[in-house]
C-alpha cells in the first residue's frame, strides 16, 4: 500500500511538471520543436514566454503578468494559409513570466516561413544523392529588440528536430543524437536577440524508421509462417507415409 502511494505521488508530480511545461530537463525561454515526416509535412510545437514571443517574434501578446491572455488571439496570430493551429495551452508561470505552448500542423515544411511567426526562418527539404536533406536557417528577430527587464541574457533558446528516419549526417553542436532521433541547436538569449544566425543541416534515409520496422516485421512474419507451413506439411507427409506402409 505504501509503495502504491509513493508511485501515485511520483506520477502526480511528473504530470504536474509536464502540464506546467517544465519537464525534467533544460528550461528554455523560447523553443521550437519540429516533428518532421518523410513527406515534408510536420508538426511544430512552440514553447515560449510571452515576452519572448513579443521581443523575438514581434507578436502582439501581453507581457504584463497582470493582463489576461486571450488564447483565441494567440491562435489567430499563428493561423495562416500554410499552417493550422491545433492547440494553444493555458499559460503557466516561471520566474515571474508567463509561458505558453502552441501546436501547429504544416503540410509542407518548406512553406512554414510564409507564416509570420516563422518568417525569420528559411526551410528546405530536398532529395540529394538518395538521401532526404533538411536545412533550416534562422535569421535575426525583427527590429533588433531590446532585452526584456526580467532577462539576464543567459536564458536559452532552442531549435529541436524530431526526425523520422536514420540520420546519416547532422551538424548539431553537441554532436549527439538524443533518444528517439532528436537533434538540438541552442543559443543564449543574448545571441538570439543580437541576430546570431542558426544554420541547421541534416541528412537522413528517405524511408521512415516505422516503415522499415513494419517491412522487417512483415518479412519476419512471412518467414515464420513459411517455416510453420513447412513443418505442418512435413508432419502431415510423414504421417501419410506411415499410414501407407501400415496399409
Amino acid at each position: 500500500m505504501q509503495r502504491r502511494w509513493i508511485l501515485a505521488l511520483l506520477l502526480v508530480a511528473a504530470c504536474g511538471a509536464a502540464c506546467a511545461g517544465r519537464g525534467l530537463g533544460r528550461q528554455y525561454e523560447y523553443e521550437e520543436e519540429v516533428y518532421l515526416d518523410t513527406d515534408g509535412s510536420a508538426t511544430v510545437i512552440v514553447n515560449a514566454s510571452l515576452p519572448a514571443l513579443a521581443m523575438l517574434r514581434g507578436l502582439a501578446v501581453p507581457v504584463d503578468p497582470g493582463v489576461r491572455v486571450d488564447r483565441r488571439e494567440v491562435r489567430r496570430l499563428y493561423e495562416s494559409p500554410v499552417t493550422q493551429v491545433t492547440r494553444v495551452s493555458r499559460p503557466w508561470r516561471r520566474q515571474g513570466r508567463r509561458f505558453i505552448q502552441i501546436r501547429i500542423d504544416v503540410a509542407d515544411i518548406r512553406r512554414l516561413g510564409e507564416a509570420a511567426p516563422f518568417a525569420w526562418t528559411q526551410y528546405r527539404f530536398d532529395t540529394e544523392e538518395g538521401l532526404a536533406v533538411f536545412r533550416q536557417t534562422v535569421g535575426a528577430p525583427p527590429d533588433s529588440p531590446a532585452p526584456f527587464p526580467g532577462w539576464d541574457g543567459d536564458e536559452l533558446v532552442a531549435f529541436r528536430l524530431h526526425l523520422p528516419s536514420r540520420i546519416v549526417y547532422h551538424n548539431a553542436p553537441s554532436k549527439r543524437v538524443e533518444r528517439g532521433n532528436i537533434l538540438a541547436w541552442e543559443q543564449p538569449l543574448r545571441e538570439r536577440l543580437a541576430g546570431a544566425p542558426v544554420a541547421i543541416e541534416v541528412r537522413m534515409e528517405p524511408a521512415s524508421i516505422l516503415y522499415r520496422t513494419l517491412v522487417l516485421f512483415g518479412l519476419a512474419s512471412t518467414f515464420g509462417l513459411t517455416v510453420l507451413a513447412a513443418i505442418v506439411w512435413w508432419v502431415w507427409r510423414k504421417g501419410l507415409d506411415t499410414r501407407t506402409r501400415k496399409a
